[in-house]
């Protein structure tokens, strides 16, 4: 980096992308694997990259070909990388998956010391200041180093002091940290976000009372300490918005399900865009629940995920566009 102050963009997010190799047939098998990237953040980034937003993605990457690949895919993809941190010193993080069945995948993570855990304050500070108008991050973050956590609830704070729109993605991994660590941490994450995100199984963790909280005392308790949207994904029962004015819910979109891999990062994506285009909270569920649907459809994290003018194309699902 030359010093020089960043463009601005629309939204920054941060966190960890690793390199995602997945497997044929199990991994215990060996056979053909292929490399993509990983990362609920980049997943993200490109979700709202090939929707027209300007998305800078701030991370660590390794000076490896791990990391060379990622750079490569993400520029490719229009997401601005002009605040990555090069580590000479640590590793891009690797992430294996094997598919059992349409619903269900099987993670190995190769990520411990790697470049990505290096996070601090300190890499994000000038992506900060280039004043973006949606700050994104997921509790991934958070569970990889002690210096990550800090950069999270840092940059959150710092945001939420300069007026930029918070979101909060909950992604609670059980690979990475018990419940019990993480609703701790997260909780105070979720307090310091405008939009908070979590899938059913999630939202207890951020519940200040006890274990295994009612949903609906969850988010009661999240509007009572400023959070504006509760944004609840159902999966296949599609997603609930709770606000201050009261609750709002969209049913997914059916399509035949191959992958659900990033399904929750595309329904994400999908959302802050509305989000940015100054749309309803039913039109911005409705945009997530689209992406989600393209997500899910497809082999992927995220390469089957729409450009604007695509869209409308999952309506006309069974048929060919000539």
């Amino acid at each position: 980096m030359s010093g020089e102050p960043l463009p601005k963009a629309q939204v920054l997010t941060f966190g960890e992308t690793m390199g995602s190799i997945r497997a044929a047939g199990l991994l215990r098998h060996g056979g053909a694997m292929s490399m993509s990237l990983g990362g609920a953040e980049s997943n993200v980034a490109i979700g709202l990259a090939r929707l027209g937003h300007s998305v800078r993605w701030v991370g660590r990457l390794g000076k490896d070909e791990v990391g060379k690949f990622a750079l490569r895919t993400l520029c490719a993809e229009g997401v601005l990388t002009d605040a990555v941190v090069h580590d000479a010193h640590r590793p891009t993080g690797l992430m294996l998956l094997e598919k059992r069945i349409a619903d269900v995948s099987r993670a190995a993570y190769y990520r411990a010391g790697s470049a990505g855990s290096a996070l601090s304050f300190e890499d994000l500070a000038p992506a900060l200041d280039a004043e973006p108008s949606i700050l994104h991050f997921t509790g991934i973050t958070p569970a990889l180093s002690a210096s990550a956590s800090k950069a999270a609830v840092q940059a959150a704070e710092t945001a939420r002091e300069r007026g930029i729109t918070v979101s909060f993605d909950v992604n609670y991994r059980a690979k990475l940290w018990d419940r019990e660590d993480a609703a701790d941490a997260l909780s105070v994450l979720a307090g310091l976000a405008d939009i908070v995100i979590a899938s059913e199984d999630e939202i207890d963790l951020l519940g200040s009372s006890s274990a295994h909280a009612p949903e609906a005392e969850v988010v009661d308790g999240l509007h009572a300490r400023g959070v504006r949207d509760v944004i609840i994904k159902r999966g296949a029962e599609g997603a609930t918005a709770y606000t201050a004015d009261g609750a709002c819910h969209c049913d997914a979109i059916k399509v035949p399900v191959v992958d659900t891999v990033g399904a929750g990062d595309a329904f994400t994506a999908g959302y802050l865009s509305a989000v940015l285009d100054w749309e309803t909270l039913e039109e911005r569920l409705h945009r997530g629940v689209t992406l989600g649907a393209f997500a899910v459809a497809a082999t992927g994290d995220w390469e089957n995920l729409p450009a604007r003018n695509e869209l409308s194309l999952i309506s006309s699902a069974g048929t060919t566009i000539r």
